[in-house]
């Protein structure tokens, strides 16, 4: 059912890109220690501010292999919705993608999800596929130790069974990572989803022209990110509705096509126990063996 891609390394012997990193700058400095002590120490320095910032790019494969878009040659695009359900803006943008005949991921905190249980059927009855985005939604959990990001993962996925779903993509609040989150991944068996095309909205504080700056920059095989929470003002949820409507006609405008996120990464997002009658079947290609 799902094309077979390039495996993602991410276990016990993967590599990272900032182990490397840390290799070469360690022997560079070493050598340069010879020459030139100010060099050296720069070196080192440059290589601490890189482990500082990178958690804060979203598609920057540092620390941990990350999903950030799929391939450019399909002419499609995935749309994906973080930080709901939310009882004010969901069923109303739930109606909007039936409307346009379009499937999107909803990538759920954990609590509201437990908050919002109709919400959530209402999403799987849809036929849209749901993600884990952590329980709490705590935006600095990257930088909390291994077992509270866990935690994270797995209550948020607990509240999940509730509705026949197991979510094997996560996407880290904010799209942040950080060198705990791959040891997690592999702790719960779950693969990062992040994005390649955003509009900066603050989970839907700045929502004008939020359509705009999504158009501008969205392109063949782009992961969106988008919120599905209410406006900072709640008056603007119609505002909000008409800028989703853009959005949605716009891509196709641009010859685009919204397409399921499973089939633009090539691998799945989620099972449905439900309709897998409890039979859960390997379902990484050996990603994390």
């Amino acid at each position: 059912m799902y094309p077979k891609l390039k495996r993602i390394p991410l276990n016990r012997h993967f590599v990272s890109l900032a182990e490397r990193a840390g290799l070469l700058s360690l022997s560079g400095a070493g050598v340069l220690l010879f020459y030139d002590v100010n060099l050296s120490v720069l070196l080192l320095a440059g290589f601490i501010i890189l482990c500082m910032i990178a958690p804060f790019f979203p598609g920057f494969s540092f620390y941990l292999p990350i999903i950030s878009r799929g391939t450019p040659d399909k002419k499609a695009v995935a749309l994906t919705f973080d930080d709901g359900p939310d009882p004010l803006t969901t069923l109303c943008l739930l109606d909007l993608l039936r409307k346009h005949r379009v499937k999107a991921t909803f990538f759920v905190a954990g609590q509201k999800a437990a908050e919002y249980p109709e919400i959530m059927r209402a999403i799987v009855r849809h036929g849209h596929t749901i993600g884990n985005h952590s329980y709490t939604h705590d935006n600095l959990v990257m930088f909390r130790s291994r077992k509270t990001i866990v935690r994270e993962i797995e209550t948020a996925q607990n509240v999940l069974n509730d509705f026949g779903v197991l979510a094997l993509a996560f996407r880290p609040p904010v799209g942040i990572t950080g060198p705990k989150l791959g040891p997690a991944l592999m702790k719960t068996d779950r693969y990062i989803v992040n994005f390649s095309c955003r509009a900066f909205d603050g989970g839907n504080r700045w929502i004008r022209g939020l359509s705009r700056k999504i158009l501008k920059r969205i392109g063949s095989g782009d992961i969106v990110l988008l919120h599905d929470v209410r406006p900072h003002k709640p008056f603007e949820v119609d505002y909000w509705l008409n800028e989703m409507e853009l959005i949605l006609s716009g891509i196709r405008n641009k010859g685009l096509a919204v397409r399921p996120l499973d089939e633009i990464i090539g691998r799945p997002v989620m099972v449905n126990r439900d309709r897998n009658d409890g039979k859960m079947e390997k379902w990484n290609d050996g990603m994390m063996e």
